[in-house]
């Protein structure tokens, strides 16, 4: 039952012909699970608690950084190097009181995900790689929970339902993930601050129509926004049953953007010892403008011209690469033995700056 600080409180939604007191009620008997906590957990999160959803789970082992901060607004500069989920407990608590909010600080994985997906009534996909989204929908249709998605690349957002009431589920729009060379680099996209707080808004709308079983659904539809011209599309898509009918979760590869390899990628410990060593030539493969942000030396080259450069960089015993995350990096390594074979010992450093 509703008690009179909460019919004060959620007043607005009660007066809604739609939602009233039973709606509510519903709301507050829920458990939501949000798998992700940054651009797009935190706006799903703090919408969800303040709409009175009386259960929140939030799934994320990353801590706070940086670069968070221009589009994950539930953090503050003084958030920087503590544990997302925590940090978002705290602040829902003092939001809504009447919100129980759990924390999982672990990564989402095939050991975990069954048991994690099935404390909840709806699931929702924060998270910003393509692994991780083919195993939240393997694990939902396995639980047969509904699934509600979003992504953001750049002006543009998708958003859909899946496997609501047995309905398409993510594989019946994307059957398999694109190869590592097809997917956009996770960590260094671009993407607009707001365009996330638009699709997270709308991943929280879609829950609690779920939750109130009011509207209808993006259940079978796909919309894209495109931010530049601020148009709206829905496609709409079937379910496959050749690919919907998931019974056991597979292998998935959760370095999909840059598979790492531990013969190429060194600390910044061993940076350091290599660079007391004569024959060791370092090159930054990041842009200019991030090269003037933080530098700690060596040639600059960024990635999209390294190819065409490669005779500039001298010949060395040690070719170390180094960018913001490490993965463009792992890509100029790829690129450089690719296309020349003069230095002995090519390597990347591991993490980039963004570890220093």
């Amino acid at each position: 039952m509703l008690t009179k600080e909460e019919y004060k409180r959620y007043d607005r939604h009660i007066r809604l012909k739609e939602m009233g007191v039973e709606g509510q009620q519903k709301l507050k008997n829920a458990t939501v699970l949000i798998i992700g906590a940054g651009g797009l957990g935190c706006p799903v999160s703090q919408y969800l608690a303040a709409a009175g959803v009386g259960h929140l789970i939030i799934v994320d082992h990353d801590v706070v950084s940086i670069s968070n901060l221009q589009r994950q607004i539930m953090f503050t500069t003084e958030d920087v190097g503590k544990p997302k989920a925590e940090v978002i407990q705290k602040r829902l608590n003092a939001m809504n009181p009447h919100v129980k909010v759990t924390t999982i600080l672990q990564q989402f994985n095939t050991k975990n995900a069954l048991d994690i997906i099935a404390q909840a009534d709806v699931i929702v996909d924060g998270t910003d790689n393509f692994s991780s989204r083919y195993l939240i929908n393997d694990a939902c249709v396995i639980q047969n929970k509904p699934l509600v998605s979003a992504s953001i690349q750049g002006f543009d957002g998708q958003l859909s339902v899946f496997n609501y009431n047995e309905g398409p589920t993510y594989r019946c729009i994307f059957p398999n993930p694109p190869s590592a060379e097809e997917a956009p680099n996770c960590n260094e996209i671009g993407v607009v601050g707001a365009m996330v707080g638009v699709l997270g808004t709308m991943q929280a709308t879609e829950v609690i129509k779920l939750i109130t079983n009011v509207g209808k659904c993006l259940s079978g539809e796909l919309l894209l926004i495109s931010g530049l011209d601020m148009s709206f599309q829905t496609l709409k898509f079937k379910k496959n049953t050749k690919v919907a009918n998931i019974t056991t979760l597979g292998e998935y590869n959760f370095d999909f953007c840059a598979v790492p390899d531990e013969e190429i990628e060194i600390t910044y410990s061993q940076l350091e010892e290599l660079l007391t060593q004569e024959g060791t030539v370092l090159v930054d493969v990041r842009e200019a403008y991030e090269r003037e942000i933080d530098d700690i030396g060596g040639i600059h080259i960024p990635l999209p011209e390294l190819e065409d450069s490669i005779e500039e960089i001298p010949s060395s015993k040690n070719l170390i690469f180094y960018c913001q995350s490490g993965k463009r990096s792992l890509a100029a390594v790829d690129l450089y033995k690719k296309n020349s074979k003069k230095s002995l010992n090519i390597l990347s450093l591991k993490g980039g700056l963004e570890l220093l």
